[in-house]
């Protein structure tokens, strides 16, 4: 569980700073409320034995959802690209391994071994990418998790940020209106 919940206040402030550094990276004019929070780690199923990778965590919103959802801190493990999230990050929330690295290079982040991950969560703000640079994110997503485990990804858009393929089937499970802007939750599995 989260150590010391940072004030609202802080968590936006911190958001704020992250958002005037690299606007595009963080795609969003607000934290994750809990609601959508909520609504992303309901896809993950706490009993199912093996760790979780989450994405682009920011202020750590989701972080605290997949916590709340039952998942131990030692099964999670963070990639942060912004140096001074990931610092904040590591001090909120003991015992969840955060890696500050770049979610577009998974090899360089997590390096070669690694178990397969039951769940990837990605806080990616995938449509501020090119249609190629999402796909190949999935792809590297999938080849580090185990067979029929979700990558589940959230987005302000009416459409999902991955288009279904022949090999993957996609399902939106939530449109959260309890968000700024209001999101939508999306699934992506491997046929």
């Amino acid at each position: 569980m989260p150590s010391e919940k940072a004030y609202p206040f802080q968590e936006e402030l911190r958001f704020l700073r992250a958002w005037v550094a690299r606007p595009r990276a963080v795609g969003a004019v607000a934290p994750s409320s809990p609601a959508l929070a909520h609504a992303v780690a309901a896809q993950i199923d706490p009993a199912q034995p093996g760790p979780v990778l989450e994405l682009g965590p920011g202020t750590g919103a989701l972080t605290r959802g997949i916590l709340a959802r039952g998942v131990a801190p030692e099964r999670l493990t963070l990639i942060e690209y912004d140096p001074d999230l990931a610092k904040l990050l590591a001090a909120e929330f003991a015992g969840v391994r955060v890696i500050k690295g770049d979610a577009f290079d998974l090899e360089a982040s997590l390096g070669s071994a690694h178990q397969p991950y039951i769940a990837v969560v990605s806080g990616i703000p995938l449509l501020n990418y090119s249609v190629a640079t999402r796909r190949t994110l999935l792809d590297s997503m999938f080849d580090r998790m185990a067979p029929g485990g979700p990558v589940i990804q959230f987005s302000y858009g009416f459409h999902s940020p991955i288009s279904p393929a022949s090999d993957i089937r996609v399902t939106m499970t939530a449109f959260v209106w309890k968000n700024v802007p209001p999101a939508r939750v999306w699934v992506y599995r491997k046929r």
